[in-house]
């Protein structure tokens, strides 16, 4: 009888350890509306560029903002949450080749902070790199 008592306390514990809080933790994030601006710097340009604002709708199951294109087929590859942090890598491929994006944000409620690093591969061959740094406030519900 011992022994099975035993037995199942290891079981038990071993499960605690598997079903820990941890994995079901979500960041402190409001779903809803968001606006998202995002500043690109591109190594090499003699100017700024202009920052890019547009809005989407984010939820606990689509954590990560991202700006649609037309004519462009995006995939996210690799995503983990740790805490408030979103982390993930994004291939996108279109007609004139694909960029490979790994992107890190932290929410903080009805805000988020982050940067989203991109390397650009043409089907010519050149390549070229650009960070972005984006910020992001929830606006109201998602329409």
């Amino acid at each position: 009888m011992l022994k099975k008592a035993g037995f199942a306390s290891i079981v038990v514990f071993i499960l605690s350890l598997i079903l820990s809080p941890a994995l079901f933790a979500e960041p402190n994030m409001h779903e809803g509306m968001w606006e998202i601006m995002a500043e690109m710097k591109m190594e090499g340009m003699p100017f700024p560029m202009p920052t890019m604002k547009y809005t989407q709708c984010l939820t606990k199951k689509d954590l990560v903002p991202q700006r649609k294109e037309k004519n462009q087929d995006c995939k996210i590859i690799k995503n983990e949450i740790v805490g408030n942090t979103v982390t993930w890598v994004m291939q996108c491929k279109d007609k004139d080749g694909t960029t490979e994006s790994t992107g890190k944000i932290s929410y903080k409620g009805d805000s988020f902070n982050g940067t989203v690093h991109m390397v650009m591969k043409e089907t010519s061959g050149d390549k070229s790199e650009s960070t972005l740094q984006m910020s992001g406030k929830r606006t109201g519900a998602c329409k």
